[in-house]
């Protein structure tokens, strides 16, 4: 298993930066891809990055250059700088870590983003 925890969140104004933690703890050699991902009330979770272990990026179609996505695979870490946000970025983030032999999601707790105008 895999246990992965979140933190960074807060609130911010809009174009102002935050910058997400998520670190693994565990069996986290079963881990190839790593990201984040959100959730508004009501919608479907929807990608914002994933990051491979060789450091191979993919951004939601959203994103547009705003956020950057990095990993420190010694320190088990991977982080989201956000940078421009909007306040239609407000939401909740989760950290991902997928096993490589399944594709199988892990997923964190979730962290509060809040962006006002």
């Amino acid at each position: 298993q895999v246990q992965l925890v979140e933190s960074g969140g807060g609130s911010v104004q809009a174009g102002g930066s935050l910058r997400l933690s998520c670190v693994a703890s565990g069996s986290v050699w079963i881990i190839n891809v790593m990201g984040w991902y959100r959730q508004a009330p009501g919608k479907q979770r929807e990608l914002v990055a994933t990051i491979t272990s060789g450091g191979t990026t993919n951004y939601g179609d959203f994103v547009r250059g705003r956020f950057t996505i990095s990993r420190d695979n010694a320190k088990r870490l991977v982080y989201l700088q956000m940078n421009n946000l909007m306040p239609e970025d407000t939401t909740v983030y989760y950290c991902t870590g997928v096993r490589a032999s399944n594709s199988y999601n892990f997923w964190g707790q979730g962290t509060q983003v809040t962006v006002s105008s």
